[in-house]
């Protein structure tokens, strides 16, 4: 069975339309600061999609997306902030950062962000055009506690990944993928997150996201 067929609206980045391929969209997102674009399954949702602004479309698509157990812990209110669905036990903190990654491909296109959960923001971005999720997944929270650091943040991190948990607690980055003139420039910049998890101290408390109760994390990409 061939790969199902994917449309690919772009709001901010070299050249904003849609585009039928994952290639053609990274063409124009790649290295733009801010970049904003997601997947569809059919014409007619991006096309739909593309008329909206990118905030409404990710609020409408958060409103929508079940969890495991078919109810988010988490809705959009009235005033377009995040806000916890009536009845959640134990839900997570909303004054937080999430942070996720996504990868095309292991390895292929990696990407990940951070995203202020009250108001959906996206704080940070980074692409790199060769890794593996579970990089992407470490980058992000050594970005986050970076990011939250240098700004004075007294806020936590949930990530919804073990792995990349344990790396930033051990402070080493336990990836396999080769290092070669491919990812020359990716491992540069791992090697600068570590050095900063060495030489860096911060009381940020890193949590893990728990997607069984509260549906997907917030920083998810929404390309599953």
């Amino acid at each position: 069975m061939g790969k199902k067929q994917k449309y690919y609206v772009v709001w901010q980045g070299k050249l904003p339309g849609i585009y039928t391929s994952w290639d053609e969209c990274k063409k124009q997102v790649q290295g733009v600061q801010g970049a904003q674009y997601k997947s569809f399954d059919t014409l007619a949702e991006a096309e739909a999609a593309s008329r909206l602004p990118y905030n409404s479309v990710v609020v409408q698509n958060t409103r929508n997306t079940p969890s495991t157990q078919n109810t988010p812990a988490l809705v959009i209110d009235d005033n377009g902030m995040t806000a916890v669905r009536e009845g959640v036990e134990n839900p997570p903190i909303l004054d937080a950062l999430a942070v996720d990654a996504a990868c095309s491909g292991n390895p292929g296109v990696m990407e990940y962000q951070g995203i202020y959960i009250p108001t959906r923001t996206r704080v940070f971005h980074y692409i790199a055009p060769k890794g593996t999720n579970n990089i992407g997944e470490f980058l992000a929270i050594v970005h986050g506690l970076s990011y939250l650091k240098k700004h004075h943040l007294n806020q936590i991190i949930y990530s919804d990944s073990v792995n990349a948990i344990s790396w930033v607690r051990q402070k080493q980055c336990k990836s396999k993928l080769p290092e070669d003139p491919s990812t020359a420039e990716l491992w540069d910049y791992i090697h600068r997150a570590e050095n900063w998890l060495r030489t860096n101290s911060y009381t940020t408390e890193i949590r893990k996201w728990d997607t069984d109760h509260w549906g997907e994390i917030p920083a998810d990409f929404g390309r599953k």
